[in-house]
């Protein structure tokens, strides 16, 4: 591990240590929010920069626009990467982006919580209660109602996929509003989402059909990951055999990476693009999109294409995809034979109950 590493390391634990305790002796049970309604300005916070996790919040912003619909939420993030995802989220108001590399911004650092301090919220939300930027923002901010994100034990025992990174944070906060008065939503949580605009999924097809040049269906694979996350070339090759073996009659094209490389040596027609609604409105036009757990899987899963995550290292109950017939396996359990029937499952438009009887 670099200097660098362990500096950040060190700083991380140090800082959740100093924060943890944030907001817990505070409580609102017995504070009534006499009209939902009048909720008008709410601060979400994220301090993230990374792909995936950014759209896995979407099912938090989704949550809170439907519950205040007359309600404009600031993000509060890290980077510029917000501004893109949420661009067609009609209800945010601005993204607060944190600089990538604080200390060389220092003063564009100090004006975000400036920023979060002159402004008055209804309510301020934290996703992650293991965020210490996310923690400190909901207790600097000048917001009515404070949420710090921190979990119940009730929704972690009731519902069975809590522990996903994407729905905790949504039954978290539908617990939080029941001591303002609210009567607790059981509606099935939102799916993540980019929404892709009709002319951007018109465009992504155009560019798939310049690709690929026939009217045959699609597979996208991505073949990349960061870190241990990222399987390994040899069973990419022999995977990608495997596909072009059963799946003559479909199109299989390579989603490359921002860093332009392939485990398979670059085999498959390939697509190419640092533009994440483009990528996304390419692969909102395939069949199947089949890749490891990443930021581009959460994109896949994001542009309601059915969606295969591989894991091999990862917490696949946390970072899976769902919805639209879409699944995490475990590469480590299942065979070849495994992968047919599940990938034969969602290309018949089977349901999810058939997908989970395939493995």
């Amino acid at each position: 591990m670099s200097v660098l590493k362990r500096v950040n390391v060190v700083r991380r634990s140090l800082m959740h240590y100093l924060t943890k305790n944030i907001g817990k002796p505070r409580t609102e049970q017995n504070i009534v929010l006499v009209d939902k309604n009048e909720v008008r300005r709410v601060l979400i916070c994220r301090p993230n920069a990374r792909l995936g996790n950014l759209l896995l919040i979407t099912p938090l912003v989704q949550e809170v626009t439907d519950m205040f619909p007359n309600c404009k939420v600031d993000l509060f993030v890290k980077g510029a990467l917000a501004l893109v995802i949420f661009g067609n989220y009609q209800n945010i108001n601005k993204v607060i982006g944190l600089p990538k590399k604080p200390f060389s911004n220092l003063f564009q650092y100090l004006n975000v919580w400036i920023s979060i301090k002159r402004q008055n919220y209804d309510i301020a939300i934290n996703v992650d209660q293991n965020s210490s930027s996310g923690r400190l923002a909901v207790q600097f901010s000048n917001a009515k109602y404070k949420f710090y994100g921190d979990s119940n034990d009730e929704s972690q025992l009731l519902k069975n996929d809590y522990d996903h990174i994407a729905k905790y944070p949504v039954y978290n906060f539908r617990n939080y509003l029941t001591k303002l008065g609210l009567a607790k939503s059981n509606k099935i949580i939102a799916p993540i989402d980019l929404r892709l605009s009709s002319s951007e999924i018109v465009e992504g097809k155009k560019i798939l059909t310049d690709l690929v040049q026939n009217s045959k269906r699609t597979i996208c694979i991505f073949t990349y990951a960061t870190g241990a996350k990222c399987l390994p070339e040899e069973w990419w090759e022999n995977f990608y055999t495997q596909l072009k073996e059963e799946y003559k009659d479909y199109n299989i094209i390579e989603i490359l990476p921002v860093e332009n490389v392939s485990q398979i040596g670059f085999q498959a027609p390939t697509f190419y693009s640092k533009d994440i609604r483009e990528i996304g409105s390419v692969i909102a036009n395939a069949d199947l999109f089949i890749g490891a757990d990443s930021g581009i899987m959460h994109l896949a899963s994001a542009v309601q294409t059915p969606t295969i995550g591989l894991f091999s290292v990862s917490n696949l109950k946390k970072y899976e995809p769902y919805d639209n017939c879409s699944i995490g396996i475990d590469i480590n359990l299942h065979t070849k034979k495994d992968y047919v029937k599940i990938i034969n499952s969602i290309l018949n438009n089977g349901k999810l109950s058939t997908i989970g009887q395939a493995i």
